[in-house]
């Protein structure tokens, strides 16, 4: 046995080095990393879906929609933490992101269907959806980008989504029942299997994991998978969409472009409207929260809602809903200090220089 040098005393033992992190598996990093290249890959869930529908015989694969929206959706909540909408702070920029969540965002988006597709039933609910679902994992990482309040955007996220939920039935009623039928008890039972067995199961496998693994080890190693695998989900998702729907693009080139005309009103106002108000009534970091707060659909959801209850067509109008809304996130964070000035610390460094 080796013997140790004295320790003189008075003079405290050197704290012991922390063992270092074990390397993330390079097949946890891939996964990890999908979500950030969406900008790439749902054009290419889009093309693929297009080819094989144009080839294939797809109409088999409407039976898994609904198991497949469920797996979609259950990795994105698996981290979903209710408790976290119990803390009362940030509640002057949670109320207005809800406000534009709830009232303003569902009518500019009725407007739009009711302007652009009055007689296509299909595209008209599903630009109806894109206005109805707020919030996703994404609100919280791209607030994080922008430097922004991300407490904010968690109590938003998490209370957006439970409302969503109970009041997605009765806005689609009103909304869109005019136009075309809705089942709401029908309605219900998809958002019962969509969001509320999923946030079920994930609540039990993180509490799972995390008795088994510990905190840190389960945050290290296991929750990067989790959206990624919903990443996948959703483009098995959009490749259906897109491949049921084939035939019709192809027959009518010019759909996606007559789809995407009121996406892009949609979100632009969306973020205008967002902005000034933010500007107006907040400070810089709930500001930006308040953005992608209400930017931010949570279009997973809404997918499934629209494949699952009210068809291929519908869900198209979601499908391309993720082109604009992730192209132009990632526009607007290039462009936020531009909008709500630098970050507090990068202000205090440029004066102390």
């Amino acid at each position: 046995m080796s013997a140790s040098a004295p320790r003189r005393e008075g003079v405290p033992a050197a704290p012991a080095a922390a063992a270092p992190a074990a390397p993330v598996h390079p097949a946890v990093g891939a996964l990890a990393g999908l979500s950030r290249r969406l900008v790439v890959l749902i054009p290419a869930a889009m093309a693929l879906g297009l080819v094989a529908g144009v080839l294939v015989d797809l109409s088999a694969m409407k039976a898994l929609v609904l198991p497949m929206t469920m797996l979609m959706v259950y990795p994105m909540l698996v981290d979903f933490r209710p408790k976290e909408a119990l803390d009362l702070a940030d509640s002057k920029a949670v109320g207005l992101a809800m406000a534009l969540d709830f009232i303003a965002l569902p009518a500019i988006a009725w407007l739009l269907a009711t302007v652009f597709f009055r007689d296509e039933p299909g595209l008209y609910v599903g630009t109806v959806l894109a206005g109805l679902f707020p919030t996703s994992g994404m609100t919280i990482s791209w607030t994080g980008f922008a430097k922004g309040n991300v407490g904010a955007a968690v109590k938003m996220t998490v209370i957006g989504l439970i409302a969503a939920s109970l009041l997605a039935p009765a806005y689609l009623f009103l909304l869109a029942g005019a136009v075309v039928p809705v089942d709401m008890a029908e309605v219900l039972r998809t958002v019962l299997f969509v969001v509320g067995i999923p946030m079920i199961a994930g609540t039990l496998t993180r509490v799972g994991l995390v008795r088994r693994l510990g905190q840190q080890r389960y945050r290290q190693r296991v929750a990067p998978i989790f959206p990624g695998l919903s990443t996948i989900g959703v483009l098995a998702i959009v490749f259906i969409a897109i491949g049921l729907k084939a035939p019709m693009i192809v027959a009518e080139p010019a759909l996606l472009l007559r789809i995407l005309v009121p996406l892009v009103a949609f979100y632009a106002l969306n973020f205008l409207l967002a902005t000034l108000l933010g500007r107006w009534l907040l400070d810089r970091g709930d500001a930006i929260a308040v953005v992608y707060g209400t930017v931010m659909r949570n279009l997973s959801i809404a997918l499934g809602i629209a494949i699952a209850s009210f068809g291929a067509e519908a869900a198209l109008v979601l499908a391309a809903a993720y082109i604009v809304q992730v192209q132009s996130a990632a526009w607007y964070v290039k462009a936020t200090d531009r909008v709500f000035g630098p970050p507090p610390e990068a202000s205090a460094g440029a004066e102390a220089a």
